[in-house]
């Protein structure tokens, strides 16, 4: 309990302070939401885990198609990472359509979701089986890259964000990162 009250005190700080300096409208906060304690017995219907799978799969698919195995892996795993930190949504589809708001501007937490071309450009059959398989790994059959474990965030390698994070792997053509 006192684990999930230092997550939401933080969490509310965190907001005001974004709120103070106008970085996330009063929409944009009134919409978070922080994970409540779960039972371990949380009903889940087959046509959630479907819902929750096939989003992964198109996640891994537009954010690491090109990376071996273990990037879609981690991919994955950062969006149940972040569903499992309180932090975030409660659900993966959720987490995966996230946007924020910062300087007036809609921000993507993955970028692909930003963008048009994901529209037009045909699916790759070998990718996306690939991609459909790591997030059944990792959905379905709670597979975990040690390395990764805490890793709510990552970017590609050919970008430098200013984050404030710890830098814990670099996987494929991605650098993955936890909270301070």
């Amino acid at each position: 309990m006192v684990k999930y009250m230092r997550h939401i005190i933080f969490a509310l700080a965190a907001l005001t302070g974004l709120a103070s300096v106008g970085l996330v409208t009063y929409d944009k906060l009134h919409d978070l939401r922080i994970k409540k304690e779960s039972t371990p017995y949380q009903f889940v219907t087959v046509k959630d885990r479907e819902r929750q799978l096939q989003c992964m799969t198109k996640n891994i698919y537009y954010e690491a198609g090109g990376e071996p195995a273990e990037g879609k892996l981690a991919v994955a795993q950062v969006v149940l990472n972040r569903v499992e930190s309180g932090l975030f949504a409660d659900d993966p589809c959720t987490v995966i359509h996230q946007k924020n708001v910062v300087y007036n501007r809609v921000v993507c937490q993955f970028s692909w979701l930003c963008e048009d071309t994901h529209r037009i450009r045909p699916v790759n059959q070998k990718i996306w089986d690939e991609s459909y398989e790591a997030a059944k790994m990792v959905l379905l059959e709670g597979f975990r890259l040690p390395a990764l474990k805490g890793a709510l965030y990552f970017h590609a390698d050919y970008v430098t964000p200013q984050w404030k994070k710890i830098r814990v792997a670099k996987i494929g053509r991605h650098i993955f990162y936890k909270d301070i």
